[in-house]
């Protein structure tokens, strides 16, 4: 049975895209056939899984605006089990075209039953904000996961958002559940990152993702490459706690992952060992240096 995961917050830089890229994408190391759709029209998904945004053609606004089936959008990325419906800068347009369009909250939604079939799990990367293509994410979703970054605004119009799943859910989608909130690009020596952890659990509860994603420089990297952090260093600590958010969202729906079914780990030369956390640009002139 397939569920739709709607990967939002109406706050920009919370680390969203690349939650939504890494969490489809372990779920895809894992084993499970999975699509990725991009409903930002920043269209970073789409490039971060090595794809050219403006070269993706047809792409999300078609479907939106000119209800081009979904499948003809649907291309297998270079990581296996893994697909992505792109986006680019064209469904920006698709917001003011979509105001008098019949049926605009539930377009999305009505593009996906042809393709469900194809996928266990399919991820949807919403924009930051709480326009009609983030209402057609919501519409189309099962459950909802919240990014929040550990700093200081992290608070901020998360009660208002998560009161917006709540209308969707009463207006539109009754099924919609929110799924929870995952920490993301949290540094644990500030004690001002702590103090939000408190204040996140306190608001989420049961539903808070024990699963913490760390400021990591590996995931910051990878999206320049146009690779998911599992292709570029699976095994930076980043990819670690993408596969642990995947696992731990697996175990909520009583799927365990076996050892055998994780993502293999590429072998390592013996100089580069130590050198996970450092940027590329250190990494080499350590390498220099030691040669």
């Amino acid at each position: 049975m397939t569920e739709i995961i709607a990967i939002a917050n109406q706050k920009g830089g919370v680390g969203k895209t690349t939650t939504a890229v890494n969490l489809a994408a372990a779920l895809a190391s894992l084993g499970f056939e999975t699509l990725l759709i991009d409903t930002d029209p920043q269209g970073n998904a789409t490039s971060g899984c090595g794809f050219d945004k403006a070269a993706f053609v047809p792409n999300l606004y078609n479907v939106l605006v000119e209800l081009t089936p979904l499948e003809k959008t649907i291309k297998a990325s270079t990581l296996p089990k893994l697909s992505v419906a792109g986006a680019n800068s064209d469904l920006a347009g698709a917001e003011i075209q979509l105001v008098s369009a019949l049926a605009r909250e539930s377009r999305l939604r009505g593009a996906l039953p042809p393709v469900k079939s194809r996928f266990q799990y399919i991820i949807l990367d919403c924009p930051p904000s709480l326009g009609l293509i983030t209402i057609n994410a919501l519409n189309a979703a099962d459950r909802v996961i919240v990014p929040i970054q550990g700093e200081y605004y992290a608070m901020e119009g998360l009660a208002q958002f998560v009161d917006a799943i709540q209308r969707v859910r009463a207006a539109l989608n009754p099924k919609l559940e929110l799924e929870g909130g995952v920490l993301t690009m949290f540094d644990s020596r500030m004690t001002l990152s702590n103090q939000v952890k408190d204040e996140v659990g306190k608001f989420f509860g049961e539903r808070l993702f024990k699963t913490i994603i760390p400021r990591n420089i590996r995931i910051a990297e990878a999206p320049g490459f146009g690779q998911t952090i599992f292709q570029y260093d699976a095994r930076s600590k980043g990819a670690e706690a993408y596969l642990n958010l995947a696992r731990e969202f697996l175990a909520r729906r009583g799927i365990t992952v076996a050892p055998s079914m994780e993502a293999p780990k590429p072998a390592v030369h013996p100089l580069l060992a130590d050198l996970d956390e450092v940027p590329a640009t250190q990494a080499v002139q350590s390498l220099e240096n030691r040669s």
